[in-house]
């Protein structure tokens, strides 16, 4: 029997959002192979839901919502990703070990970059199962792309620590490392904590460290500002904690 494929589809952050046509953020191709897809490994399966119901809006789903099986990725604890051994790896992959093609999804982005499913992804490929990433929304690029910071040269870091004497000594480390080679340190918060990873790198960073900002990309409000330490604490901005940030730096 030949293997299915698993596809990496990506999702978007305007879930509730009615208004906004899912085709606008989305290639109508993605949003063709989310539809026929009767099998997802998904983070979370009610917003997948959500996301299907909205690309039935595109294009018809090829069965009944209902029916269609959405199974959960093990859950990550404190930022980490879910251990999985083999044998529940391979329970995820099932319909496409059984030949049936297979979605993987996050709630938002493109899943196993800053998401879950890089573990799937391996056993995938572990199992020769073809696996096709679709083309979409990946909040940590757009935000380089966004920024004017070294795009030729740039490293993401994921999440700081949470203490505050800690994380201060993380960013300088990150600075220095910037200065010395030029690259763009890419990093991420959960979005209740926006306001205090600001804060922080307002506090931990030099003058002239450029700092870029990019709040709700792929939302109609959402923004991009590039500014110099000085820059940003003589005009402050008040950052959201309902919506993912992604943060950039770059030392001089």
């Amino acid at each position: 029997m030949t293997n299915g494929t698993l596809y990496l589809v990506p999702n978007t952050l305007d879930l509730g959002m009615p208004g906004v046509d899912l085709q606008e953020v989305l290639p109508i191709g993605v949003i063709r192979v989310a539809a026929r897809l009767s099998h997802w490994v998904a983070e979370n399966a009610k917003t997948t839901r959500a996301f299907l119901k909205r690309v039935d809006a595109s294009v018809p789903l090829a069965q009944p919502l209902q029916s269609i099986g959405i199974v959960e990725l093990p859950r990550p604890v404190k930022g980490r990703p879910a251990a999985a051994d083999a044998s529940a790896l391979d329970a995820l992959l099932a319909p496409a070990l059984q030949g049936d093609d297979l979605g993987l999804i996050s709630e938002a982005g493109l899943p196993a970059v800053a998401d879950p499913g890089a573990a799937l992804v391996q056993a995938a490929h572990a199992r020769r199962v073809k696996v096709v990433p679709l083309p979409g929304p990946s909040a940590l690029l757009l935000a380089l792309a966004g920024s004017g910071l070294n795009g030729q040269s740039f490293a993401f870091v994921g999440y700081l620590p949470v203490d505050a004497a800690e994380r201060a000594a993380r960013l300088r480390e990150l600075e220095a490392l910037s200065r010395r080679t030029g690259q763009t340190q890419l990093i991420i918060e959960t979005p209740y904590r926006n306001e205090a990873l600001l804060g922080g790198l307002l506090a931990a960073l030099q003058p002239h460290t450029r700092l870029s900002v990019s709040c709700g990309l792929t939302l109609p409000q959402g923004w991009t500002r590039t500014d110099s330490i000085a820059g940003w604490k003589a005009a402050p901005a008040a950052l959201p904690k309902d919506v993912p940030a992604v943060f950039a730096l770059l030392a001089g």
